[in-house]
């Protein structure tokens, strides 16, 4: 889930964490395995990989996890996942972009447009919502690798286009075209990334209130609960004392 708010990296329901685990860990595998295949096995050759590989990391994934799903990439029985992006309206008119790997089309898209109509959304064409996000690449660090300054002026050499700091995470954004190249710039003066991954960024966000953030919250989760989906973009904003209250 990409949104806004003080709780950002934290899930909505901090007590389904561990039932949700596995399901991670199979989206994760899942990412490696596609970037795997489509590119080259080996991290420093394949920046797709290595960045699905710093991903897998920053959620504890274990190495035999991370080494079973390379190896799977290779095996010649291996599936073969479609990338299909999906964008709609979440209830109170806000835009989401939702990324799914699917070995079968039709059954993911039945099960995305459903969960949008369940949760009072609407599912909409390939280019209804887009154009309200830019396509650009994240790199995220712990707020610890660094003050706010030196993260800044690292980004700045490495020729990131903006960064946003706050009590968590620093999280410097770039063109989407530059990612492998600024991730490396950054890794020399920072060491590794938490994350390094193309994102879709809102170029604005809209204020959510607490009834229409409980219904885009119940979308959203309904949405990471299907095994297809790999990651949801929004462009709102909830406010902090909103979140807490979703969070009791």
């Amino acid at each position: 889930m990409a949104g806004h708010s003080k709780f950002k990296n934290i899930m909505y329901r901090k007590g389904a964490q561990d039932a949700k685990r596995s399901k991670l860990f199979a989206k994760l595998a899942k990412e490696i395995t596609v970037a795997a295949k489509l590119g080259l096995p080996e991290p420093d050759k394949n920046p797709r990989l290595r960045a699905a590989i710093s991903a897998a990391k920053a959620q504890s994934m274990p190495k035999d996890n991370i080494e079973r799903a390379i190896s799977r990439s290779q095996a010649g029985d291996s599936e073969d996942y479609e990338e299909i992006r999906y964008e709609g309206y979440a209830p109170g008119g806000i835009a989401l972009i939702v990324d799914a790997l699917t070995d079968n089309r039709n059954r993911t898209a039945a099960d995305v447009r459903s969960t949008f109509s369940k949760s009072g959304g609407n599912l909409g064409e390939t280019g209804s919502v887009n154009f309200m996000f830019d396509r650009v690449g994240l790199i995220t660090y712990p707020a610890a690798v660094a003050g706010n300054d030196r993260v800044f002026e690292a980004a700045l050499e490495a020729g990131a286009e903006d960064v946003e700091s706050d009590d968590e995470t620093h999280e410097i954004y770039c063109e989407f075209s530059n990612l492998h190249q600024v991730t490396s710039a950054l890794e020399e003066q920072l060491g590794e990334a938490e994350s390094a991954k193309p994102v879709w960024r809102p170029k604005e966000r809209q204020i959510v209130d607490e009834e229409n953030a409980r219904k885009l919250m119940s979308l959203i989760e309904a949405l990471e609960d299907n095994d297809d989906v790999q990651e949801i973009f929004g462009n709102f904003d909830i406010p902090d004392d909103v979140m807490e209250r979703l969070n009791e």
